[in-house]
């Protein structure tokens, strides 16, 4: 399956909305889409996973190095995910206390 990747930069930041699936084949995108975000100057970020089926270590790896990318330009990586199967992997993995982790993008560009 592919992976889609919608990038929406607004006054706050840029949301990143990914759609399919993030795996070892698709983890080079996200990790580019995250870095060009980043140089253009985009430092908070929101990596929007509602309709991301599937994340595996790949992926998993790709985001820790968004967040040390966005964190050396004082900035900020935030997730939004409510799926059951996607939470579980973060929680498993420890990653939720890693990534703040919210509901919707709204509640995420709050901050």
């Amino acid at each position: 399956m592919e992976l889609e990747i919608a990038i929406d930069r607004t006054d706050e930041g840029c949301v990143l909305t990914l759609s399919g699936e993030v795996d070892l084949y698709t983890a080079p995108n996200l990790k580019q889409a995250i870095v060009d975000s980043v140089d253009d100057g985009c430092t908070s970020l929101v990596i929007d996973l509602e309709q991301v089926s599937f994340i595996d270590s790949s992926g998993l790896g790709v985001l820790i190095s968004g967040l040390r990318r966005v964190k050396e330009h004082g900035g900020t990586l935030r997730l939004v995910c409510t799926r059951d199967g996607i939470l579980k992997i973060f929680r498993i993995t420890g990653l939720d206390k890693v990534f703040p982790v919210f509901a919707t993008a709204d509640e995420a560009r709050e901050l």
